[in-house]
């Protein structure tokens, strides 16, 4: 069997969730409970929750779900927005969240809206949270708010088509200026995170709107991205500390597992949607990082509780265990595992 096909450690997940929803971070294995709750995390956490409960039918993963959604839905506001920080002592401390969190709802609650097997209820919660959201998605300036709104309602077929396409065809207005001025096949002057989300989002409006430049561009840009990425036979997500402006050199550290995540479902769109064999290839060497196929050779999955490192550093492994990263591994792991 292969790594991805193992059945997942749910350990840590259940750890770190509380009668709340997820906690944002942790000391060591231990969660920080300074930090409080993300929406960000709880919508990452609910698509995992369902992926679960899809898989596995059981009550505990279905509890999972529950607490995730009631963790989005509390935080919705009237006008559609969603708050994102909230402390210990449940309290939200600003009045709207970024678009990025914007965008990770609308993926969320989609994905729940798509399932067939999350019971009636659920779905209809996720129904009624992306009606009241539906009026702010077309107005996103945000590119990555923009990414994962298409990559949501791409789950819910045509009726929103016309809201993909416009959302689409801002991201490739950015690509299309960037790309002009020199060999830069990018969206923006710098690579930072979550950065193969925006070929993904492009891949899904290809097969949603069937116009070819949206595929182009999807093509184009996550090539642009491998060539920096994939060195020596294994993945090397771009650093976050400096990141990697246009014109300079790509920073080596620290590497993110959101990056892994996000390669491994970009491919995996990628290989679904033009039958290149070569993607899913590069979605498992995506995913192999997790195992210990980086640059430091340093497993990230704690063996005790399945729990994902936040990270490599130049000197080592990031200890701490964070929810973003024990549910992009774990979104990461389930996808590919279906392939």
């Amino acid at each position: 069997m292969t790594p991805w096909g193992n059945s997942f450690n749910d350990t840590h997940l259940f750890l770190l969730t509380d009668d709340t929803g997820i906690f944002q971070h942790t000391r060591y294995s231990i969660p920080d409970l300074s930090k409080g709750y993300t929406t960000d995390d709880n919508a990452r956490a609910f698509i995992l929750g369902t992926m679960l409960y899809e898989e596995k039918r059981t009550k505990e993963y279905l509890t999972l779900v529950m607490r995730y959604l009631a963790f989005i839905l509390y935080a919705q506001n009237d006008d559609g927005h969603f708050r994102n920080f909230m402390t210990y002592s449940r309290e939200f401390t600003e009045d709207r969240g970024s678009e990025d969190c914007f965008g990770r709802c609308v993926w969320a609650l989609s994905y729940g809206m798509a399932s067939s097997r999350l019971p009636k209820g659920i779905k209809s919660a996720c129904a009624s949270a992306i009606k009241l959201a539906l009026p702010q998605i077309p107005l996103l300036q945000s590119a990555r708010g923009q990414a994962y709104a298409i990559i949501g309602l791409g789950l819910l077929g045509a009726e929103y088509d016309d809201i993909i396409k416009k959302l689409a065809d801002s991201l490739a207005a950015q690509y299309e200026h960037c790309a002009a001025k020199t060999s830069w096949y990018w969206f923006e002057d710098m690579l930072t995170y979550d950065n193969a989300l925006l070929p993904w989002a492009l891949f899904v409006a290809f097969q949603q709107t069937k116009q070819v430049r949206f595929l182009q561009i999807a093509q184009q840009s996550l090539l642009f991205l491998d060539q920096a990425t994939f060195q020596e036979g294994f993945f090397h997500p771009i650093g976050c500390t400096g990141w990697w402006p246009r014109g300079s050199n790509a920073a080596l550290y620290d590497q993110q597992p959101v990056e892994a995540s996000m390669a491994t479902l970009a491919h995996i769109a990628a290989f679904k949607i033009t039958g290149e064999k070569k993607m899913l290839s590069l979605a498992q060497q995506s995913f192999s990082w997790y195992l210990g196929k980086n640059s430091l050779g340093k497993s990230l999955i704690d063996p005790d509780t399945g729990g994902c490192f936040d990270g490599l550093t130049p000197t080592g492994v990031n200890e701490n265990q964070g929810s973003e990263s024990i549910v992009g591994y774990g979104i990461a792991k389930l996808a590919l595992s279906a392939v």
